[in-house]
């Protein structure tokens, strides 16, 4: 226990020592000097056992600090870490994992782009679970790589990519390369979401062990009637979502395809969501496991009870019902940001 809270207290150090070097390199130049602290708490339980997939509860804490200088009107770097514990872990660490956040981020007009380790969230968050499932929120809230976004009143479009894991003589060589975008000229919307997995073998080949690409995508067509009724939100959506594997040397493309529907409306705290899927089942390694079935209609019942400045706090209570077999879940999030700046000059 004490050698790994010496190795926490030897990286925060590290982090520290980094944090200064930057301010001090950057001095002369910066302009402005920012911060930001979030806090996200979860609790996600997941009851699937009637379905047979994997029940769990995945219950705890991540706390992200930044620090870092907006050195012009465009120009910004930031250093940080993103910090996870989970309630009940038998791991001797003040916590479980600790991931670096340092990014460099270029911002004008209708442009982004990132460079770097850099919170997930707003970026990369808005993809279907079919595609993306949110696990990844609790224990993969970075981007390790690039990001380009370009956005206007009407359209946006983001492509990324995430380095999961850089090939050594015993690791494999992971990447996930996605674009995603939307364009809504009025209250009618074409959406686009697609990824696809890279999974490459280690430097020292192992007989039998093969590359793999595997990935999805679905594009929708929709409406926005948030305007037109007493509700606060109303959005259809409808389209096609299509999946891809591929092990090579072993077998060639599978291409499973089927129809999706969305359908969001939030009154006040409240708000009722409904997903169908009909079609072929999928394997995707980083999406639902529930959409490997033929058909599959998901209900999520949200209310926020804390919602303030800076801080809110939501339930959500979900149906799956899978192939004529319903499970369900129980989830609570509370999510608190605070963000600052003073001018240096």
């Amino acid at each position: 226990m004490l050698n790994n809270m010496n190795h926490t207290i030897a990286s925060l150090r590290r982090f520290l020592l980094l944090t200064i070097l930057i301010f001090s390199a950057g001095s002369t130049f910066a302009q402005e000097l920012e911060g930001n602290l979030s806090f996200f708490g979860f609790m996600d339980n997941r009851e699937y056992m009637k379905s047979g997939r994997y029940s769990q509860t995945i219950f705890g804490t991540r706390i992200s600090p930044e620090v870092g200088l907006r050195i012009d009107s465009v120009h910004r770097l930031r250093v940080g870490f993103n910090a996870l514990y989970e309630f009940g872990s038998q791991r001797a660490n003040f916590f479980d994992k600790i991931e670096p956040v340092i990014y460099y981020q270029y911002e004008k007009k209708n442009v982004d782009f990132f460079i770097g380790s850099f919170p997930r969230q707003n970026l990369v968050d808005d993809y279907p679970r079919a595609l993306l499932s949110d696990t990844l929120n609790y224990y993969r809230p970075n981007v390790q790589g690039m990001l380009g976004r370009y956005e206007t009143s009407t359209f946006r479009e983001i492509i990324w990519l995430d380095w999961t894991s850089r090939q050594t003589n015993i690791d494999r060589e992971t990447f996930i390369f996605g674009l995603s975008g939307k364009y809504q000229p009025n209250k009618f919307f074409i959406s686009h979401h697609a990824y696809m997995f890279h999974n490459a073998g280690a430097a020292i080949e192992v007989p039998g062990d093969n590359l793999q690409d595997n990935g999805a995508a679905t594009v929708k067509l929709g409406v926005d009637l948030s305007k037109s009724t007493f509700l606060d939100s109303l959005t259809i959506a409808a389209g096609g979502m299509m999946s891809f594997e591929r092990t090579r040397s072993v077998s060639d493309f599978v291409t499973p395809k089927g129809f999706v529907a969305d359908l969001y409306l939030g009154y006040k705290r409240f708000s009722i969501t409904n997903t169908f899927y009909a079609g072929e089942g999928h394997h995707l390694i980083l999406g639902d496991k529930f959409y490997d079935a033929k058909t599959y209609n998901r209900i999520d019942l949200g209310w926020t009870p804390i919602l303030f400045k800076n801080i809110s706090g939501r339930f959500v209570f979900t149906y799956h019902y899978a192939d004529g077999i319903m499970d369900n879940q129980q989830a609570f999030f509370l999510r608190y940001n605070i963000s600052g700046s003073k001018k240096l000059r």
